[in-house]
């Protein structure tokens, strides 16, 4: 049987397992309701996860969770994106939805992948430079 959204069991990692603690994580920034940590199988130099600590199903789907915890999300994603992007000059934040979103639990990925900024200008231009 393959898995759909109505099945009973959901993958919730953050919830089941990293916020639970039964896999450790390296946090790297933290509220009373949010936690970004170092992704536990990276698959960028810099990966990073925030999450609120409570479920929230989605960005779309808030669950009983309020606009602001949204609000306190985005702020943590946003303070460590500046971070990142300070650190090696570029970034990407991605949340994914629907049947891209794997965890069933709102994240937000914050990531950079490595390359020189001769490579990311050679991939995506810079038009604003011309």
């Amino acid at each position: 049987m393959t898995p759909t959204t109505t099945d009973a069991h959901i993958s919730d990692f953050y919830c089941n397992q990293a916020l639970s603690g039964r896999v450790p994580v390296q946090r790297v920034m933290e509220t009373d309701r949010v936690l970004a940590f170092h992704h536990t199988n990276p698959a960028h130099p810099v990966h990073i996860v925030v999450v609120p600590k409570t479920h929230v199903p989605s960005l779309t789907d808030l669950g009983p969770a309020d606009e602001g915890l949204l609000a306190e999300v985005v702020a943590v994603v946003r303070a460590v994106a500046a971070r990142v992007e300070r650190e090696h000059g570029s970034c990407s934040v991605t949340t994914n939805l629907g049947l891209y979103q794997e965890s069933k639990h709102m994240h937000w990925h914050i990531t950079f992948r490595g390359e020189s900024p001769e490579q990311i200008r050679g991939a995506y231009g810079h038009h604003d430079d011309m």
